[in-house]
């Protein structure tokens, strides 16, 4: 449940007194942190505070305005109207801040903090490569990368980019197209030898099959790579991690299904079926507050360099 903010007629007993009208610009940026990540946790973590302080700052401003500047929403908090016409004022805060301390020399003009969310098999083949160039080219740059494959989540998550398989249909963000991938049967060739190579979609049911455990993501184009393979009375190793299904079916636990772009790697792997070809994209989802930040737009560029697409205008949810 995220950190509900005392009501603007009755501040926290701790929160600075703040007359009407005498707004701080500490207030402010921690609202800016807020609408750009949508957790209290995740913006008191940006800025270096807890949340309890990020709590008490939002109060504060309420209570110097007269009025509501977020509110609650399921998995995150959304700016309210009066929040809104805020952003404005904090980002220039934050600019103008930007030019009184300006980064260190040879730093690079981008600092702050960037929070990017991506499956394993991504984060490892082109996120990690891409934001460790970002960060060479910008040393000032903070960057948190987070393993997670899940669908986008209508509200905030905590995070800038959020990069899933299939495209996010989300109202409040933009969706960027970046690769394409493959799903495809792979094993080793001790297994296929001691089992039998399957010649067929038929012949599946008579091998153990490595995926995910159903429905956990609730991510359509993954559930339904799953839903393509027959019930096999040998049973099933399923996990929620990628990189555990690769190293299985490198164990030789049965005939796993994972990204060719992993799967290719390894040469004691053996494709299995080849027709058998599942076709997915990664997408990323990213809210328009997060694109005001210089740094979450040169993330985006970066990641979308890295997978060799060229720019490209965001897809509205929908479309």
């Amino acid at each position: 449940m995220p950190n509900v903010p005392t009501s603007p007629t009755a501040p926290a007993p701790d929160a600075p007194a703040s007359a009407a009208g005498q707004v701080s610009p500490e207030d402010l940026l921690t609202l800016l942190a807020v609408a750009r990540l949508g957790k209290y946790t995740a913006a008191a973590h940006s800025l270096g505070i807890n949340h309890t302080t990020v709590s008490r700052r939002i109060a504060a401003l309420e209570n110097s305005i007269g009025d509501r500047v977020l509110h609650s929403a399921s998995e995150g908090w959304e700016l309210t109207a009066r929040g809104r016409e805020l952003l404005s004022v904090a980002e220039d805060i934050e600019a103008a801040l930007s030019r009184v301390y300006p980064a260190p020399a040879g730093s690079g003009r981008l600092t702050g903090m960037v929070r990017v969310a991506a499956p394993e098999g991504f984060c490892l083949t082109w996120a990690a490569p891409a934001l460790t160039e970002l960060q060479k080219r910008h040393p000032g740059l903070q960057v948190e990368l987070i393993a997670s494959t899940q669908r986008a989540r209508q509200y905030r998550s905590g995070v800038d980019i959020e990069i899933m398989p299939g495209r996010p249909n989300v109202s409040r963000s933009l969706a960027y197209r970046l690769n394409d991938y493959s799903l495809g049967l792979f094993a080793t060739a001790e297994y296929l030898a001691r089992h039998g190579t399957p010649s067929s979609e038929e012949e599946l049911p008579r091998h153990r099959i490595v995926y995910y455990i159903e429905h956990l993501h609730g991510i359509d184009s993954l559930d339904t790579a799953g839903r393509r393979l027959p019930e096999a009375p040998q049973g099933f190793l399923r996990s929620n991690s990628m990189l555990i299904h690769v190293r299985a079916a490198r164990a030789g636990a049965g005939i796993g299904l994972i990204p060719t772009y992993l799967g290719e790697t390894h040469p004691e792997l053996v494709r299995v079926l080849p027709q058998l070809d599942h076709r997915i994209t990664y997408w990323a989802s990213v809210r328009k507050e997060a694109l005001r930040n210089r740094g979450v737009r040169a993330a985006l560029e970066v990641l979308r360099e890295f997978c060799s697409l060229p720019p490209e205008t965001p897809v509205a949810p929908g479309r």
